[in-house]
């Protein structure tokens, strides 16, 4: 706590929390962040240091897609896909091009998923990675042929495929082209099943749109961070369209838990142990 003088004309003291203060956004955001799970302000860097997880509340923010590759994958042993794929503009959208110069600029990534191979623990297994960083996520041409050529060599080589999710939803830049993936993408899964290959979706913070209602929620075993956001369409689009009030926690991931929409809610520290065991059942 600390006391203010407020002017010269007045004799009394006004005692302000510091926490106040806090609240109305005036500490560096450089060096903290206001952690909206246990409403409290963490030093940034704590977070940084715990996978981007609250130390105090274990609230998960987002992690980037080469860090959750190297959270998951032994160390050396990744292997990419197709890492210099160029993106299209297939309806000469306006500004498009220029977006995705942006986007490839900041996030020095080719697209909005890595793809490729690598080993959990040992046991050889083909992953995609979204990345949230590019353009949300969102699904266009190119994301739908780097996650359906992995599904495909992951079925000819006999190897189980774990695909994370972090996306807005299908890419409005491209518009048919982008919806498109959702089939293309779901066909491919029919590959696995029919070889009887493991197929593990992991839905990171948000799994939304054509994402969710494709590849997403088709993993033969679905499993997602805590307090991920997970649906297709907004709440506003739905509660407009059923003229119903939704739930409290509608489209969370323990909301989805509860009623049995996907499997297991995981902690990012025990993902890769979790993975392991599960590929060490189906090996």
């Amino acid at each position: 706590m600390i006391k203010k003088f407020l002017s010269s004309k007045e004799s009394k003291y006004v005692t302000i929390s510091l926490d106040d203060n806090f609240k109305e956004n005036s500490v560096d955001d450089k060096f903290w962040i206001y952690c909206k799970g246990c409403d409290k302000h963490v030093f940034r860097k704590n977070i940084e240091e715990n996978l981007n997880i609250c130390p105090s509340c274990s609230y998960h923010y987002k992690f980037k897609a080469r860090d959750r590759i190297d959270l998951l994958i032994d160390k050396g042993s990744f292997v990419e896909f197709n890492s210099n794929i160029e993106t299209q503009d297939p309806l000469n959208f306006p500004n498009y091009k220029e977006k995705l110069e942006k986007y490839k600029e900041s996030t020095n990534e080719s697209e909005a998923v890595i793809t490729g191979y690598g080993r959990v623990n040992g046991i050889k297994t083909v992953i995609s990675v979204m990345n949230p960083d590019f353009m949300m996520g969102s699904m266009g041409s190119i994301v739908g042929d780097k996650i359906t050529y992995s599904i495909e060599y992951a079925a000819k080589n006999n190897l189980p495929v774990i695909i994370c999710s972090a996306s807005g939803g299908a890419r409005m830049q491209e518009g048919m082209v982008s919806l498109m993936q959702m089939a293309k993408t779901s066909q491919a899964l029919s590959k696995l099943e029919e070889k009887a290959l493991p197929y593990i979706s992991i839905l990171t913070d948000p799994t939304t749109g054509g994402v969710t209602a494709s590849f997403a929620m088709l993993g033969d075993i679905i499993i997602s961070e805590p307090n991920t956001l997970i649906g297709f369409a907004g709440p506003r689009v739905i509660e407009q369209t059923i003229n119903q009030k939704l739930p409290e926690g509608f489209q969370t991931s323990e909301f989805l838990l509860e009623n049995g929409f996907i499997d297991m809610i995981v902690d990012r520290k025990r993902m890769k142990e979790v993975l392991y065991k599960i590929l060490s059942i189906h090996s």
